[in-house]
């Protein structure tokens, strides 16, 4: 699964830092979920969502309409 949460991060020139502390989460986890390293959780995806305007089908590729 192509997570676009990166692509949205940048979009907004945000740094992973910034958002490991909106999510409570060390930078190096939320780095290891824009990579696929890790499984970003459903509640993870979902703070995203609201916080990037956008839906959870947006970010976890299943549309391309934002």
């Amino acid at each position: 699964m192509k997570v676009r949460i990166r692509d949205c991060r940048e979009d907004r020139d945000l740094t992973q830092q910034q958002i490991a502390d909106f999510l409570h989460c060390d930078q190096s986890l939320y780095s290891k979920y824009e990579r696929g390293e890790r499984d970003v959780p459903l509640h993870i995806i979902a703070r995203l969502a609201d916080y990037y305007n956008t839906s959870i089908d947006y970010l976890v590729g299943r549309t391309d309409n934002p």
